[in-house]
């Protein structure tokens, strides 16, 4: 492979939300885990933890629980009702149509402890940094498959509501859900802004 080939393959990945129902082997979801653990994190601690979900009745389960507190948060924004409903519905199916769903946790308890407030948070960022790392690589690995995957963070909002519906540990901080399968359709690529916009060469 080129480096033409890969800058290739890194600029043809696309965030995808719905997809085939055909199933996903388990042999490239363990792949594509294997894979994400190779991103950078600080001390090395690697802090991400993921929980994989494929059994209908645990992704309906984990979309019940969400879809409450989603919903109170909607009503807490003044939306009204029908608008409520379509994005209750649209959140729902896109966690239960997705053959696979990933959850990926941050786990702070091999990282280091500092007395002080702003180095544990300066901590906490880079464990919630490193896990961002890992859930980015995850993805290449899952274009890298063959198949279509999507960055939701709506765990964020719930992450207590999360920790129940799977049952986790408290340590198993929710960050983000990756929903993944083949993809149903392909979407153009979205503009990007360019480099003089956002970059400063000093």
């Amino acid at each position: 492979m080129t480096s033409i080939d890969l800058h290739t393959f890194l600029r043809t990945r696309r965030s995808i939300r719905r997809f085939k129902p055909d199933p996903v082997p388990d042999s490239a979801i363990r792949e594509i885990l294997h894979t994400a653990t190779f991103a950078p994190s600080a001390h090395n601690r690697q802090p991400w933890r993921f929980v994989v979900l494929t059994n209908p009745a645990a992704k309906a389960q984990l979309a019940d629980e969400m879809e409450a507190e989603f919903q109170h948060d909607l009503q807490k924004d003044n939306l009204a009702t029908e608008e409520i409903q379509k994005r209750l519905k649209r959140s729902r199916e896109r966690i239960t149509n997705a053959p696979v769903v990933i959850l990926l946790c941050v786990d702070m308890t091999e990282m280091d402890a500092y007395p002080d407030v702003e180095r544990k948070q300066a901590e906490y960022l880079i464990a919630s940094q490193s896990a961002a790392n890992a859930g980015m690589q995850l993805l290449l690995a899952a274009h890298a498959e063959g198949l279509g995957s999507v960055w939701v963070c709506s765990p964020m909002f719930a992450q207590k509501t999360v920790q129940q519906a799977l049952d986790l540990s408290s340590q198993w901080e929710p960050q983000a859900m990756f929903l993944i399968g083949y993809a149903l359709e392909t979407p153009a690529v979205r503009e990007r802004k360019p480099l003089e916009e956002i970059t400063r060469f000093i």
